[in-house]
């Protein structure tokens, strides 16, 4: 009789094999406590399987290693907005299967790429400590304005965001900057303005430092990444945020080429990308969802902590991916030389 056998091959058939070790990486700190409550943990629960969580500082050259010597070993990666369309273009990154995510409508169009997913949008704003500053900085020009406010400013070490925060400052509305900074005569500008600031300027080039060097009174104001603030003002720091001309951006999902887990890196992210997932992302740290939909289980003063609430993205800037792809290695030179003259 055969009916052993069959019942054997139709077991065999829906049982789950156990799934593969999953191993996820991200920028660490805030964000990384967040996702691993808002996603990892979940997804372990629901799939029964093992979630690494590995920290990196974004270097797309691990990547590229990984890739090239087919030796992969990361399965999910979160990326900077260059970042996606750079590996993109190089064939880092597995084409993303946008069929098993939520429909593409229900994400902001930015989100949408054929290599990755947007996870969550976070803005880089000024930020001062409410306990040592009594009068509140309200544009960019206050913040070069060092005899109204004096005091050492806090600034990320490279031209991205600076340069705009410069032109800003001079007197350039948001939606004109990025037309200025493409010509030269703009260019020159904006470096005239932050050399106007250089002897105030402490540099920062981790994002933890800001809120560190404004607890300790090291800076009066700094240029921040605005999960950072809110994770110190959860820890009971009276630091502020100026939201005025803030530049928001878009950090990925994307799977390495090559990853052994493809099909349990697909779940993770289309479980990171839905609606309550987001949802319960956005309480834990103050970067906006990509999902619409996870904007209406949130209520309003976590909306108000957002970089994509009306309030605080009226005056906001996008941070111009193509810009930066076609003049950031000619203006990182410029920077670098700048910097130390």
């Amino acid at each position: 009789m055969k009916l052993k056998p069959l019942m054997i091959a139709i077991a065999a058939a829906v049982a789950l094999p156990a799934m593969a070790q999953l191993t996820v990486v991200n920028f660490g700190g805030a964000n990384g406590a967040a996702q691993k409550k808002a996603y990892v943990e979940p997804f372990e629960k629901a799939s029964g399987g093992k979630v690494t969580m590995v920290e990196y500082n974004g270097e797309q050259a691990k990547i590229k290693a990984m890739v090239e010597a087919k030796k992969v070993s990361w399965d999910v990666v979160e990326v900077e907005s260059p970042d996606v369309n750079r590996g993109c273009d190089e064939g880092l990154f597995e084409k993303m299967d946008w069929s098993k995510l939520a429909p593409k409508a229900d994400f902001q169009p930015a989100a949408v790429h054929e290599c990755g997913v947007g996870t969550f949008v976070w803005s880089t704003v000024m930020a001062y400590n409410a306990d040592k500053l009594k009068t509140a900085p309200t544009t960019w020009a206050d913040f070069w304005d060092t005899k109204k406010f004096p005091g050492k400013r806090g600034m990320r070490k490279g031209p991205r965001y600076n340069l705009e925060f410069a032109l800003m400052a001079d007197g350039v509305a948001p939606a004109d900057v990025y037309k200025v900074l493409a010509t030269k005569d703009g260019a020159d500008r904006a470096f005239k303005k932050m050399t106007e600031l250089k002897p105030n300027i402490q540099f920062w080039e981790a994002g933890a430092q800001p809120p560190q060097f404004l607890v300790a009174g090291d800076v009066a104001m700094t240029t921040a990444y605005n999960g950072r603030i809110d994770a110190a003002q959860r820890e009971g720091k009276n630091l502020a945020i100026t939201w005025t001309g803030g530049i928001y951006d878009l950090d990925f999902w994307v799977m390495p080429k090559g990853t052994p887990n493809k099909d349990a890196a697909m779940k993770f992210i289309a479980m990171a990308s839905s609606a309550s997932e987001q949802s319960e992302y956005a309480k834990l740290i103050s970067y906006g969802p990509t999902n619409n939909k996870a904007l209406a289980k949130l209520d309003a003063k976590v909306l108000g902590l957002l970089p994509t609430s009306p309030a605080n993205s009226k005056t906001a800037l996008q941070f111009n991916i193509k810009f930066w792809a076609d003049q950031g290695e000619a203006l990182e030179k410029r920077f670098a030389a700048w910097a130390a003259q």
